[in-house]
């Protein structure tokens, strides 16, 4: 049983280090090679490297609203520390350690932005819909929140999430 907690804990945080590092370094990348420079295409017209730098949310929304991100980012991380302390170490949960992982650490990944720089940067821009530019940490927070809805309606059932109440 304490064998499994520690696994549940060390490949939980072994998970979001080696995330929040891509993360980093990819920002780092970006910003070395693309800062002031036109946007990369990677594929014409689809799918782009393109520099930004986003001082508020998705789609551009709430800028400079600094203290608010770190007000939620912390609330987030700390909600997921409590919920990994609650969730039981059968295999069974594991895709709820891996949702929470990755939301984890595509928080601690902008908020190292938020933090260091006073806006994230954002480099990935899919042309065909015209969508907002963005970066790895939040398709972690994306893919993350999916799956985790997924697993919520289709494949837990109530009786299986009980654990967080106790």
């Amino acid at each position: 049983m304490q064998r499994n907690i520690v696994y549940k804990f060390a490949s939980f945080f072994i998970m979001v280090a080696i995330l929040v590092g891509v993360d980093q370094w990819s920002k780092y990348e970006v910003m070395m090679k693309l800062k002031d420079a036109p946007a990369y295409p990677l594929i014409d017209n689809v799918l782009y490297f393109w520099y930004s730098e986003n001082s508020g949310a998705a789609f551009g929304i709430l800028q400079g609203m600094h203290i608010f991100f770190y007000i939620i980012t912390i609330a987030v991380l700390l909600g997921i520390i409590y919920l990994l302390f609650k969730l039981p170490s059968d295999k069974h949960y594991y895709p709820l350690l891996l949702c929470g992982g990755l939301i984890f650490a595509g928080a601690i990944g902008n908020f190292i932005d938020r933090i260091i720089r006073s806006y994230v940067v954002d480099f990935i821009y899919f042309k065909p819909i015209n969508f907002p530019i963005f970066n790895f940490a939040d398709i972690c927070v994306t893919v993350g929140t999916f799956v985790l809805f997924l697993c919520l309606v289709f494949v837990y059932k109530e009786n299986e999430l009980e654990f967080y109440k106790k």
